[in-house]
């Protein structure tokens, strides 16, 4: 029997590429037309206890459905603190009162998140699951396109103000690394401050419209590789079960094969 090769995303295609931006600063909005020109999707990390402070500095909780529709709107924490100088209780409150509401003004249930300042430590790790959270962004960069063996340590790729971003697209673009994954990560007023917009329109450019990349949002990363973990086989691998609601491809016969969510199939009939 051929292999199973679990080297798909989502319709087949053979790499990913998403984006990840925080603190949902009025510069967003400039950001979002830019990845909206080319279709390229990311998720947004919005701190909603400080929205409409700092002089006009940020978004505004009523306009978030809509700036973001068709992105993900992420947690960040409710204030923007150094998550493991506060208490445990501190913790609970500033991530499930951040998600409490974003998840009003978006209408959806908020999973992930960034963390803030990019800091970290053991305890506030472990807490995160019971909290909601599925998968947090760090700040360290890999320059790898792998994915995450531990979604609460999520590593992206590259900040956009790299040296090597645009090297680190073409190789993306050339890898023969199954799943091959480009997380890009930054902040919008970033692009105000070194006036550099045209460096993220370059990327987006060349970045899009490429038919074997699916260009997708953080959370929806999360819901397919743990939908591709969790493919039950039989025995002898002419049967594979998807127990979770996301359709997933592996390839078999040297063809991508759809185990859609919820069913059944053999591989032999496809």
């Amino acid at each position: 029997m051929e292999k199973v090769r679990f080297d798909c995303w989502k319709d087949g295609k053979k790499r990913a590429l998403t984006m990840s931006y925080d603190d949902g600063v009025f510069q967003d909005r400039r950001l979002v037309e830019i990845f909206n020109k080319y279709g390229i999707r990311g998720s947004f990390h919005l701190n909603s206890g400080l929205f409409g402070g700092d002089g006009g500095r940020t978004v505004l909780a009523d306009e978030i459905a809509t700036l973001y529709a068709g992105h993900e709107v992420s947690a960040h924490s409710l204030t923007h603190p150094f998550l493991e100088r506060v208490s445990a209780a501190e913790v609970v409150h500033e991530i499930l009162e951040d998600r409490r509401r974003l998840e009003a003004a978006c209408g959806y249930p908020v999973r992930g998140m960034s963390y803030p300042m990019g800091t970290y430590n053991d305890a506030v790790v472990s807490m995160l699951p019971t909290l909601g959270i599925r998968y947090a962004r760090t700040t360290k960069a890999t320059r790898k396109f792998e994915v995450p063996n531990d979604f609460l340590l999520w590593h992206p790729t590259a900040h956009h103000n790299d040296e090597q971003l645009f090297e680190l697209l073409d190789k993306f673009q050339k890898s023969v690394y199954p799943m091959p994954l480009f997380y890009l990560w930054g902040h919008s007023y970033e692009f105000d401050r070194h006036n550099n917009w045209e460096r993220i329109e370059q990327f987006c450019q060349e970045a899009s419209g490429k038919e074997d990349t699916w260009y997708a949002t953080n959370i929806e990363i999360y819901d397919y590789v743990m939908a591709l973990r969790a493919l039950e086989f039989s025995a002898d691998r002419s049967m594979v079960y998807n127990p979770t609601a996301t359709d997933v491809w592996v390839r078999y016969n040297h063809e991508s094969v759809k185990i859609p969510a919820g069913q059944l199939i053999r591989l032999e009939e496809n």
